[in-house]
């Protein structure tokens, strides 16, 4: 067995782990060693009992990282580890780096500026829209837009980025033959052809309520910064900021609705000290050393609305649903017409793609207000 098979192998020991294999490799010297050694000199290395010594010893003569690495190819994906040069190099410095990276697509020494954009499963169509809006820019700018391959935000943020012609990568919560949730399959077969989906976790491993969160700190390790778009109080979002901070990455948080449960982690972290997001450019300002000020520009001139023209009855509607999501009476009233004229210029806005029709007769607006 090779030093790389033996990293490979070790990722697949269950209940290993990357600390109990570092701190293996430290007393026996080398990943190999670990096949090897007796018992009794695995239980000399830190975090290593009887039961996970003989956890070991029974399951090594079972594993075949050479089997693995061919099933990995047959997929069209490869395995990492981090003899490899092109492991990257911002997760070599997080605490618990994984042991093996399966990779879709490719990896480029330009991720290293890369902001992870991350949010609630069960988003708003604000949310959408706001996750949408910023990693078109990001990628506009020039930074890989990373993000983990869930429902809602982070859908969102892989489809804005690869809009803008960016990279993106995707970090899964299982494994790459396991891809979740199953409609975004269509989606990272596009994320490989520009850029990565990677996960560490050995094939055939589905994705679990345990390995989501556990997945979060590669997110965040892989990252300059983590924004986060929308957040309940018991979200995953929360824990990839929690690890980030860990890792001494910047937190970014948008806010929300004061009556939006989506919005109260997203509040909770902007009190705790996160940098408030409004626009990109609050962002940027992070790392304004690294992206030229004609880039910036760029980036919000590519993403900016084609003009739209508006009659008078049509900016005073605009102007009365404002960030709201109003019903049609309501909105009537703060625009002061009538609600039959109302009726038809809101087909004529959601025509120019000003404005959506929500169930329930409700009207929310896609552009902003002070886009006209």
């Amino acid at each position: 067995m090779t030093e790389r098979e033996a990293y490979i192998a070790l990722n697949m020991l269950d209940g290993m782990g990357p600390v109990r294999a570092r701190n293996l490799i430290e007393r026996l010297g080398s990943p190999e060693a670990v096949f090897d050694a007796e018992p009794e000199a695995l239980m000399e290395a830190k975090g290593i009992g009887q039961e996970m010594a003989e956890s070991i010893v029974n399951q090594r003569d079972e594993i075949n990282p050479a089997e693995e690495i061919e099933k990995t190819e047959a997929l069209g994906g490869r395995i990492l580890t981090c003899l490899d040069d092109e492991y990257p190099a911002a997760l070599r410095t997080i605490y618990d780096p994984p042991l093996a990276l399966y990779i879709l697509g490719k990896l480029v020494p330009e991720d290293k500026h890369a902001i992870a954009l991350v949010g609630s499963r069960r988003s708003s169509h604000y949310g959408q829209q706001t996750a949408d809006r910023l990693a078109f820019q990001l990628a506009k700018v020039g930074y890989t837009v990373i993000s983990g391959l869930a429902r809602g935000i982070d859908t969102e943020a892989h489809k804005g980025s690869l809009k803008a012609g960016g990279r993106t990568i995707a970090v899964l919560g299982g494994a790459l033959d396991k891809i979740y949730p199953p409609e975004n399959a269509g989606l990272a077969e596009q994320i490989a052809q520009h850029g990565a989906v990677i996960s560490e976790f050995t094939l055939g491993r589905e994705p679990d309520k345990t390995t989501f969160p556990y997945r979060n700190r590669v997110v965040s390790g892989m990252s300059m910064g983590v924004v986060v778009v929308e957040a309940p109080f018991k979200s995953g979002s929360l824990i990839t900021a929690e690890q980030a901070m860990d890792q001494g990455r910047s937190v970014f948080a948008v806010p929300g609705r004061i009556d939006n449960p989506n919005a109260r982690g997203c509040h909770m972290l902007i009190k705790s000290g996160a940098r408030l997001v409004e626009n990109v450019d609050d962002i940027l300002q992070e790392f304004e050393m690294l992206i030229p000020q004609e880039q910036k520009d760029v980036a919000k001139a590519a993403s900016r609305r084609p003009e739209v023209m508006l009659t008078d009855d049509e900016e005073k509607i605009v102007r009365a649903l404002g960030s709201d999501t109003l019903d049609i009476d309501t909105l009537a009233r703060n625009a002061e017409l009538n609600i039959a004229s109302v009726s038809g210029l809101l087909i004529g806005l959601e025509l120019k793609k000003v404005i959506r029709m929500l169930p329930g007769r409700l009207v929310e607006l896609i552009a902003r207000a002070e886009d006209f």
